[in-house]
């Protein structure tokens, strides 16, 4: 599978630590990249170095917002995982999610947010991003064909 980097939210992007909601990675301009409900489209995250802390959880979400300063408060949310125990987040854990509808609709710009529960994070790496073949998604080593 070839990635756009427009439609890339996070590379080997390192979670934040605090207790807290947080916006995480790059955020997607739908003007620039079209047509997200022409066709099934996949939010893909994978977990590319394990999360580590103390008996902590994280939440991902899928976020909306009308500017690019994208709110952790007031943003439209469109998915929000369970709470995952960080011992589940694992090098090489992968959540495949078909993008939900237009209810509520989305907004101009798109965001991953975590949530962190519990107890701070001391390390975590993710990559998230947007796929139309998340099937043929096969993870590589950096630099390795």
């Amino acid at each position: 599978m070839i990635l756009d980097e427009r439609t890339e939210f996070a590379d080997a992007v390192t979670l934040p630590t605090a207790v807290a909601t947080a916006n995480v990675g790059d955020i997607i301009d739908s003007s620039v990249a079209r047509d997200l409900g022409q066709r099934p489209v996949y939010l893909v995250i994978q977990v590319d170095t394990a999360v580590v802390g103390t008996t902590s959880t994280v939440q991902f979400k899928l976020v909306s917002d009308s500017t690019s300063t994208i709110s952790t408060t007031t943003a439209t949310e469109h998915y929000i995982s369970a709470a995952i125990p960080e011992a589940t987040l694992v090098a090489g854990f992968q959540m495949v999610i078909p993008l939900p509808g237009e209810s509520p609709a989305y907004e101009r710009f798109l965001a991953i947010q975590t949530v962190n529960a519990v107890n701070v994070l001391t390390a975590g790496v993710i990559n998230a991003f947007l796929t139309l073949d998340p099937s043929g998604n096969r993870s590589y080593p950096d630099a390795v064909n």
